[in-house]
């Protein structure tokens, strides 16, 4: 099948359109670079003690990218997942005079320019898509751009991140079936695409899209609202659940080891949340169409989530929700933790009773 995505027009177009880091020195660059290969270290260890989970398998150490590398990493994530979608909706056919139409090198710049902007935003992740058991970066740039406009302090900052990030790492990584289980999840979503649908159809319902965000300020359409057919609403529905309790739980772990460990903990949180509200109406419209609105709704609802649970069972009790799929949160219980821990662990009881 010829390809749909010029994937090395990607790359070139996000490494084009990304903005400029943060002025340092070199020195300097390499100073942040140590620092957070270290604050890494430190934060697995309290990551561990605070959880109660371990990795299983061999953690490969973190890589620290610039704006640059963190997209080239992701390209290569997005192939994964696209090139089967793409080989799905055409029937592995070879594209006519419509895929020629849209062109390779269109739909290259187009992602390119969607990671470009994420390039600049995002301060870590666990990428899990091309690599197993998935890798865990440290985007410095970033890091270091929002640090100073907050004014935090660089070391309490950076272990905050750290904190975070390393969550994640752990939640791949201690529970042994949880990357096969979101990728069999995503190849699910893949799976419920319907080959018949017209692509350009999708493409004018993105620009519908686009368009609605744009002149809506309270619209809450997304890239997912465009990709949806009826067969992946379940498959999303699970995904939803899971990412909102994977970043519930992250946000509830690095607020409960914070004060412990880092003195400025409380002036960081509420610094960062404004940073998070804030943004001109073109920058949320942005955050809407790519979901990113949908993520940061993840944050508080996932980690009110976590703590009704803790609060109930304490964390030995809520590590339970590791045990397999079948005991991960449901959609609906993410907004009653009595219903997940009535499930899982039968019914308690009444508090102060």
């Amino acid at each position: 099948m010829a390809q749909f995505v010029d994937w090395d027009l990607a790359a070139a177009t996000a490494g084009a359109l990304s903005k400029s880091g943060p002025s340092v020195s070199y020195e300097d660059a390499m100073a942040v670079v140590s620092e957070l290969r270290d604050l890494t270290d430190e934060a697995a260890g309290h990551v561990a003690a605070y959880t109660g989970l371990t990795s299983q398998v061999e953690v490969p150490p973190v890589r620290v990218v610039d704006r640059k590398d963190w997209a080239a990493v992701n390209i290569e994530g997005l192939k994964q997942v696209i090139i089967p979608l793409v080989t799905r909706l055409s029937g592995d056919k070879q594209p006519g005079g419509l895929a020629d139409a849209i062109g390779s090198r269109v739909t290259g710049v187009q992602a390119g320019t969607i990671l470009a902007y994420l390039s600049g935003r995002v301060l870590g992740q666990y990428e899990v898509f091309s690599s197993n058991p998935g890798q865990l970066l440290l985007n410095a740039p970033n890091i270091v751009e929002v640090e100073r406009k907050l004014g935090a302090d660089s070391r309490d900052f950076r272990l905050w991140v750290c904190l975070h990030e390393v969550t994640h790492r752990t939640q791949f990584t201690a529970v042994p079936w949880m990357r096969g289980y979101f990728l069999g999840e995503v190849q699910a979503f893949v799976d419920a695409s319907q080959s018949t649908e017209h692509i350009l159809e999708r493409l004018r319902r993105g620009v519908a899209t686009l368009s609605d965000a744009l002149r809506d300020p309270d619209s809450r359409s997304s890239v997912l609202d465009i990709v949806q057919t009826p067969g992946q609403k379940a498959v999303l529905d699970r995904l939803t659940a899971l990412m909102t309790l994977l970043e519930g739980h992250a946000e509830f772990v690095m607020d409960g080891v914070g004060p412990e460990v880092i003195p400025s903990v409380e002036s960081i949180r509420s610094k960062f949340n404004r940073r998070r509200e804030s943004g001109n109406p073109l920058e949320k419209a942005m955050r809407r169409l790519l979901g990113i609105e949908v993520k940061m709704r993840q944050y508080a609802e996932g980690r009110k989530f976590v703590h009704g649970v803790v609060e109930r069972v304490g964390m030995p009790g809520f590590n339970k929700i590791f045990d397999s799929p079948l005991t991960l949160p449901r959609l609906d219980e993410l907004g009653d933790p009595d219903a997940w821990v009535a499930r899982v662990h039968g019914p308690q009881p009444a508090i102060g009773g």
